[in-house]
């Protein structure tokens, strides 16, 4: 049942697809029906099974990551399709939302980082991750997966999520700034802010948007938050205290 409505969620249009972590191949049985399909096992044994149950699937044995070190899986389009270890699932979202060649992703994880993701401006769950995929990608939590439907079953709730990129990477240093501004959650977003950037810098771009001094960083909205970034221009406080230093110099 559920690998139907997973198909039924999958955007509809010629790209490749490509499959992370097979499995016994459930899934990619009803992928190979719909469109050309690459799939990549990391487990050897589960290869062994892969192979001698599809003749006509391209299969990738070993770390999905290492393929990945060019910064593209893929040198033609495609959609991304996956059940993802939760130990692993941000870092290979990250990694195909900064994948100019990955159109759509939808994936498997754990409810809690489904959450993180399409959370929006004043939400609990409101991150970095939420800003970043929200700037290049429209993110939808499709439907929630019970434990009871695995085995064995695991000790919390799964959702598939659905990323439809309308842009075809995020900005790095926009993303480095955003873990500075997420680096203490509790804390000021100013607070946070001023351990990399200089703080009179910063108070004045605050005024500069009427944002208060004492707000926290999940009450930014990602356009406010990119406009605080493009004002500092990649600054960090040792510019600043290394420029200072020239002009006393000279």
């Amino acid at each position: 049942m559920y690998v139907d409505k997973i198909i039924e969620s999958m955007p509809n249009d010629d790209n490749l697809i490509v499959e992370i972590g097979p499995g016994l191949g459930d899934l990619t049985e009803k992928l190979l029906q719909k469109n050309s399909l690459v799939a990549y096992e990391i487990d050897d044994d589960l290869c062994k099974i892969l192979k001698d149950k599809f003749n006509n699937l391209e299969l990738v044995c070993g770390d999905v990551l290492d393929s990945w070190q060019t910064g593209r899986l893929r040198e033609e389009n495609y959609n991304l399709i996956a059940n993802l270890p939760y130990y692993v699932a941000t870092k290979i979202i990250l990694k195909a939302l900064n994948d100019e060649n990955c159109k759509n992703i939808l994936v498997l994880i754990q409810k809690e980082v489904a959450e993180k993701f399409s959370a929006n401006v004043g939400d609990k769950n409101y991150s970095s991750l939420a800003i970043i995929a929200q700037t290049i990608s429209n993110v939808e939590i499709k439907f929630d997966i019970p434990p009871t439907a695995f085995n064995p079953a695991p000790k919390v709730m799964s959702s598939v999520i659905l990323f439809k990129k309308f842009k075809p990477k995020y900005d790095e240093n926009f993303a480095k700034f955003l873990k500075v501004a997420f680096s203490q959650p509790r804390k000021t977003l100013l607070k946070n802010l001023s351990s990399k950037y200089n703080k009179k810098e910063l108070e004045i771009i605050f005024d500069k948007f009427n944002i208060q001094k004492n707000i926290r960083p999940h009450q930014i909205s990602k356009e406010l938050f990119f406009e605080v970034f493009s004002e500092l221009k990649g600054e960090t406080k040792n510019d600043n205290d290394t420029s200072k230093q020239s002009n006393t110099k000279s």
